[in-house]
């Protein structure tokens, strides 16, 4: 009898345990690979707050989160740029109204190999290089010799068009024009500093966050003779550094139940000094260890 009600008392804890396990929130998250490193430890530090709570987090691009959200498979779709009219359209004929959320500043920055000499760039120069009209093909046309690169050839270095990033660049620095064909682009932020470090020849694009001491980060000017404005946490936030942008988070209406006390935490001080950590800049002013 003893043996019987050991085996009962088993399988009730067993089942109890089950029941815990179907009765955790899954919340998805999706989107842009800018967030995807800060997202990740957003996830990571909530499951030891909330444990009962787990948040599945991917990249994939701006883009690719965004359609997520439209077509229902997310709860929460990152995005480092603002969700395009057609995609509004798009959600709403579907049932879907997209709530807007900033969850942090980034500063994009501009990467060219430690040896280039050039320590600063004009938005203009950006364009020349960067846009369908532009006739920047070497780096001697910009008045310098790169060491290491023989050919003297411009590698642009580029996102691919899913990319909120890709995007936001070419709004922000070429306004209606397209970028121009026979860039390398990289899937990922991290791949566009790889390929800059590796290569003497090459510029690129990406979130100030992914920087190395393997990498240089030149400032920016609107315009020859002005300001000319390193990317920094506190410059984005200022907005005196050109190329700044917010970070958002998408939801399907008002965020509710666990989605939001999730949301709610990552604007909190807490979630907010952990973007901090990852080289983003904060919603708000705030102290942070």
């Amino acid at each position: 009898m003893k043996k019987v009600i050991l085996g009962f008392l088993a399988l009730v804890l067993v089942a109890c345990g089950g029941a815990e396990r179907v009765s955790r929130t899954l919340i998805q998250n999706k989107g842009s690979d800018t967030l995807v490193n800060v997202a990740q430890a957003w996830a990571e530090a909530y499951a030891q707050i909330n444990p009962n709570v787990a948040v599945a987090v991917t990249g994939g691009g701006s883009g690719t989160g965004i359609a997520a959200l439209i077509g229902g498979s997310v709860d929460i779709a990152n995005s480092s740029r603002s969700m395009k009219e057609e995609e509004f359209e798009m959600a709403n004929g579907r049932g879907v109204v997209p709530n807007e959320l900033i969850v942090g500043y980034d500063a994009l920055a501009i990467y060219i190999h430690p040896d280039n000499p050039i320590d600063e760039f004009t938005l203009g120069q950006l364009a020349d290089i960067y846009g369908e009209n532009g006739t920047a093909e070497s780096w001697s046309q910009l008045g310098i010799t790169v060491p290491g690169c023989s050919s003297d050839e411009i590698v642009r270095v580029s996102r691919q068009n899913s990319s909120g990033t890709y995007v936001y660049f070419q709004e922000a620095i070429l306004g209606e024009s397209d970028l121009r064909l026979g860039s390398r682009d990289m899937a990922g932020s991290s791949e566009v500093v790889d390929l800059v470090e590796k290569t003497a020849c090459a510029i690129g694009y990406s979130g100030l966050a992914y920087a190395t001491e393997e990498v240089k980060v030149p400032c920016l000017m609107t315009e020859d003779g002005g300001n000319c404005i390193a990317p920094s946490t506190t410059s984005a936030v200022d907005g005196t550094y050109p190329i700044a942008r917010p970070l958002f988070m998408y939801t399907n209406g008002q965020p509710a139940g666990a989605t939001k006390d999730y949301i709610d935490w990552i604007l909190s001080d807490a979630g907010q000094c952990i973007i901090v950590g990852k080289g983003y800049a904060p919603v708000r002013s705030l102290a942070c260890n």
